[in-house]
């Protein structure tokens, strides 16, 4: 393997570790951190949620590399509204999570590691168009295409594992401040929902996803 190529591995995970922290991406994972009492299940979130994203990228990414196929604008865009949607639901349902346990005190829900994974699953459709571009204006064979887009893949997975062990630590240690502990998960639900909106219209108004729709 040629030392340009390695070099250009190197710098798609360190792209990997910086795409992980992304803002949409942050809020999604620090809903579900924030209803885990235990910090190595902030650990599998960050891993499962990574693996997720990972396995989109490279089934879509090679897809669309050996079809030589190009992601129409309109589903690009449509796929990244989906992520809106997402980040509204899941504010929603840790706000909810807060109103629950405030009736039943001793309830507390933990998201499934198979719904974290989809969650990731269904970030990596929203990147997968923009991911393709990327490759396929750094490396130049197919096999090359696929180590990269692995590679990135990797730095996604270790950047988030490691952002949500440090995101889950006040979570966890906040756990016997009932209020505290609440009023965390309340903000990453309000922040995650209004985002939500917000990615949203962005999208579908300033982005012109609505009129696309239209036509």
């Amino acid at each position: 393997m040629e030392f340009s190529l390695l070099s250009v591995l190197f710098f798609g995970f360190i792209l990997g570790i910086k795409h992980s922290i992304e803002p949409d991406h942050i809020i999604a994972v620090s809903t579900m951190v924030g209803t885990n009492k235990k910090l190595w299940r902030s650990t599998l979130t960050g891993l499962f949620w990574g693996i997720g994203h990972t396995s989109t990228l490279f089934i879509v990414g090679m897809i669309l590399v050996l079809l030589k196929g190009e992601l129409p604008e309109v589903w690009a865009m449509s796929l990244e509204f989906l992520v809106g949607i997402m980040l509204v639901y899941l504010g929603f349902k840790s706000m909810a999570s807060i109103k629950k346990s405030n009736i039943e005190p001793h309830t507390h829900e933990r998201s499934p590691l198979i719904k974290i994974f989809i969650i990731g699953f269904i970030h990596g459709l929203a990147g997968s168009a923009a991911m393709v571009l990327l490759t396929l204006t750094t490396v130049s064979s197919i096999w090359e295409c696929a180590v990269y887009i692995l590679i990135f893949g990797i730095g996604t997975i270790s950047g988030m594992l490691i952002f949500t062990t440090i995101l889950g630590i006040p979570f966890v240690y906040s756990k016997k401040n009932v209020v505290l502990n609440r009023s965390l998960t309340q903000l990453a639900g309000s922040i995650s929902f209004i985002f939500g909106i917000y990615y949203m219209y962005n999208l579908g108004v300033r982005e012109g996803l609505f009129q696309l729709w239209l036509n």
